[in-house]
């Protein structure tokens, strides 16, 4: 292993290591009898990573799963898809879940499909994170991921004709070799989802680990090289028994004008205990260093207003901390021209089946204000932090359903969970009191 599994990395989130033990041959010493342990119920990990590159007017996105690892399972799977120009599609997948390998306390993880020949797979077979010069010597196809660095080689297809395994659609190449420049994280390097994420109580979960960075490297897409330094990069995971059973997601890191502006949206309905649901959304803006939450376990809430395809109106307000504001971030496509991309997502029953749509051309507005309290009300100041900032190169997505409508709903949390979630923001106001009366005392 030429990686330190005990490394903090820039910029590096909770949550950044894998949730499941590997059954990867590298792991089978250290944790024999552990690695079949694993959950009897449905369990997947997975990985996005989207690169933006705006004078091509172009996006990438690497989607990397793992499902029921160490199981029997027939939806056990290792998986990774790639979005490409003008929405074309690649999916390489394998049965095998023991050629994937991943660390626990960083995002390090990978998946060697093929080997160059068979003896270099007998000597390869017991490590996990390689040299670039190794890796590029020895695996035909596959992917390593490594906290500032990313190789792949992915020989699959369109998916046109079946599933995800091989042979089941049109053929297609995607080769790819960059290194990251962390920029942010999430905020003050937090869960996106709260503290309690750290536990079994929502299904499924979801961190932001990358909000902001910059690649330099190339992307070969069919024969096609893309050569880039310091373009707009992204990451996020999911762990849990599948994705949400509906939900909506926006990203953009692209601003016209902007270098240090980012921002991501998600909402959806996600599981809690006893058998019951809720619908959340948050919002999260990164600008010139100052992270803006808007989460409705802290004094705050987020609106949406979501259509069947082509329209997403996101607003978030938070009234915590010291810099109360309001956020606004819109985009549109128009839906005949631009229908988006439909493609594969881990499901309960099924495994990785068609299940949401997406696009990377969307219009994006963002605005963002101030708010101040005028004794009766909070109200926007004027002018604003960010006034209709945008992007032709949106991020944008709808998953799961029914989607007959238009989905229009404001965030709400159960009032137990609400409760749990606000703990540690009230024992930082008891922090700060404290603090305050023990400086009035010295004085």
């Amino acid at each position: 292993m030429t990686l330190d599994d005990t490394v903090a990395f820039p910029q590096q989130t909770p949550h950044s290591g894998r949730h499941f033990v590997p059954s990867h041959p590298a792991y089978q010493r250290k944790i024999f009898g552990r690695f079949k342990r694993r959950r009897r119920k449905r369990f997947m990990e997975g990985w996005y990573y989207r690169l933006t590159i705006p004078e091509e007017n172009v996006s990438f996105a690497f989607i990397i799963s793992i499902e029921d690892p160490g199981t029997d399972s027939k939806l056990k799977l290792s998986c990774i898809q790639v979005v490409g120009p003008g929405d074309s599609y690649l999916v390489q997948a394998d049965r095998d879940d023991t050629k994937f390998w991943a660390h626990k306390t960083q995002q390090a993880l990978g998946c060697n499909f093929r080997y160059f020949s068979d003896e270099v797979s007998k000597e390869m077979k017991l490590k996990t994170a390689l040299t670039v010069e190794e890796w590029k010597e020895n695996v035909e196809s596959g992917f390593q991921i490594l906290p500032q660095q990313l190789l792949g080689r992915v020989d699959g297809h369109d998916g046109s004709q079946g599933g995800v395994l091989p042979g089941q659609g049109e053929p297609g190449f995607c080769e790819f070799d960059f290194s990251v420049e962390p920029l942010c994280g999430w905020g003050s390097q937090k869960s996106t989802g709260g503290w309690l994420a750290s536990y079994d109580v929502f299904e499924p979960h979801w961190q932001v680990t990358l909000a902001d960075a910059r690649a330099t490297g190339s992307v070969v897409w069919n024969n096609k090289r893309y050569d880039f330094v310091d373009q707009p990069f992204y990451a996020e995971k999911n762990w849990g028994a599948a994705l949400p059973s509906k939900w909506y997601w926006t990203q953009c890191n692209s601003f016209e004008g902007y270098d240090r502006l980012s921002v991501t949206a998600g909402g959806g309905v996600r599981k809690v205990p006893f058998g019951q649901s809720e619908s959340l959304g948050m919002v999260g803006i990164h600008h010139n260093g100052t992270f803006y939450e808007a989460v409705p376990w802290a004094n705050g809430y987020m609106d949406w207003n979501v259509s069947t395809w082509g329209f997403w109106n996101l607003t978030g307000r938070s009234i915590s901390g010291d810099q109360p504001f309001d956020a606004e971030v819109t985009y549109e496509l128009d839906p005949k021209e631009k229908p988006g991309l439909v493609f594969r997502a881990p499901t309960p029953d099924e495994g990785m089946v068609y299940f949401c749509r997406d696009t990377f051309e969307a219009n994006v507005t963002l605005s963002l204000w101030h708010l101040e309290w005028n004794g009766e009300e909070f109200v926007r100041l004027l002018p604003p932090i960010i006034d209709k900032a945008s992007s032709h190169q949106g991020g944008a997505e709808i998953g799961g359903g029914p989607w007959w409508s238009a989905w229009i709903k404001r965030s709400q949390l159960k009032p137990a969970i609400r409760t749990l979630l606000r703990l540690p923001f009230k024992l930082q106001r008891l922090r700060k009191k404290s603090d305050r009366k023990k400086n009035k005392s010295k004085t």
